[in-house]
């Protein structure tokens, strides 16, 4: 890659993940080692946080309008590594991506619009393989915890067990609130309908003729039941139908790169609830969740929800942020039952803190960890925080407060949870 005039750009800044993202760079403890500027569509609004932020100089500004095609291909060659924070990215992001693509940058977001990401590997997968270009979308909370995860689990199977994964459960509690850029994604999904083309279990793998029963084993969970392997009532988790899509694809590309998971690998997540009364819990969020998903399909009541939902640039309070928190327990199953666990967890709103978190740290392994990522400096394509980033994500993300740990179940264990 020729050189820049920076090692990343922020696009979206001043929104309101953007702005927060810019806050965290500045503050990064590589600092020094990056340089970097701040980039949307209004100067004066770019200023402004430019000032907020110090440094004068030191962060660049750059102003593109997404419908611009000049200015995006003119902000876009002056970076090595674009990180993108402007939704919906099915509305705003294709001329970001098709420059990035074009200008041979690296892309990282923090979409959770499965069917926008689809268009994404149709369009652009095969000349940015060809290109070494690494194009990574759902690198927020949508979907690293998911896709590092299962990843993590996978390859702890085969180093301390020996044995191929066959099966990954992950269990998510989290605590939070949302922001108005992530409700105007959801809602424009909707009105596309990009959420019925989204159900495809195997949406983003790279290619079609799974089975019948392939596709009936990974439909996405419906209701409430009890979950013997963890020993609690469960339900569907809400960013399902995304994560899981993001996380078959990494399995997909391993296997074509001869690094399986194992032989018809099957993930699925859910939500975990906790005694007492962990059945009228999960009974009361799946019928709310069910209630607002209802909501949303319909446009009548689609354009009330509008009117009092958050708008974009708006976002929960920061005591709200600070005390939000997820944790994701995950189990990972070998064809004779032997079982490795593991955790990932985060203090701070998964959708507003940990979010900016993922993606900084993700664009940072682009930017200054190119050497070490899988698949050595050549590998490109439209990725997945797994096949794109790998362990270089997973100590990034350790050194920035995230737990993150994999181990085999002792037998005691094993045999206790299956007495269960």
């Amino acid at each position: 890659m020729k050189r820049r005039n920076y090692d990343i750009v922020l696009y979206g800044a001043t929104g309101f993940v953007g702005s927060r993202a810019a806050q965290y760079l500045a503050a990064h403890p590589q600092r020094n080692a990056f340089t970097w500027a701040i980039a949307g569509r209004d100067r004066a609004k770019l200023e402004a946080l430019q000032r907020q932020l110090g440094g004068g100089a030191a962060v660049g500004v750059l102003v593109a309008d997404s419908s611009d095609t000049d200015a995006v291909d003119a902000m876009t060659a002056q970076t090595r590594v674009l990180i993108n924070t402007a939704g919906p990215f099915a509305l705003y992001g294709d001329a970001i991506v098709d420059a990035g693509v074009r200008m041979k940058t690296h892309y990282v977001d923090i979409t959770g619009e499965t069917v926008w990401v689809r268009s994404l590997v149709d369009r652009h997968h095969g000349r940015a393989a060809a290109d070494g270009t690494r194009i990574i979308p759902c690198c927020g909370f949508d979907s690293v915890p998911s896709d590092i995860g299962s990843y993590l689990i996978a390859r702890e199977m085969r180093r301390t067990l020996g044995v191929p994964c066959r099966h990954v459960k992950a269990y998510f509690q989290m605590y939070g609130g949302f922001n108005g850029g992530t409700l105007a994604s959801n809602i424009h999904r909707h009105e596309s309908g990009a959420v019925e083309v989204g159900r495809d279990p195997f949406l983003l793998n790279p290619a079609d003729g799974h089975t019948r029963d392939e596709i009936a084993r990974n439909r996405d969970p419906v209701g409430v039941r009890y979950d013997g392997d963890i020993g609690t009532w469960v339900g569907p988790f809400i960013m399902g139908p995304i994560n899981t899509r993001v996380v078959r694809r990494s399995a997909a590309l391993f296997d074509q790169w001869k690094e399986p998971y194992g032989p018809d690998f099957e993930y699925q997540e859910y939500t975990k609830f906790d005694a007492p009364a962990a059945h009228i819990k999960a009974s009361l969020v799946n019928g709310f969740l069910s209630g607002f998903e209802g909501a949303m399909a319909r446009a009548s009541t689609r354009g009330l929800l509008k009117k009092v939902l958050p708008k974009p640039g708006a976002g929960p309070s920061e005591r709200t942020m600070a005390s939000g928190w997820f944790t994701m327990e995950l189990l990972g199953f070998a064809a004779d039952g032997r079982v490795v666990r593991g955790v990932i967890r985060h203090q701070g709103d998964p959708g507003n803190r940990a979010t900016l978190k993922f993606v900084c740290e993700a664009g940072l392994c682009l930017a200054l960890d190119a050497d070490g990522l899988p698949g050595g400096p050549a590998r490109g394509g439209v990725l997945t925080p797994a096949t794109g980033l790998g362990d270089v994500l997973v100590e990034r993300l350790k050194a920035a407060d995230v737990t993150l740990e994999a181990g085999v179940r002792t037998d005691k264990e094993t045999r206790a949870r299956r007495a269960a």
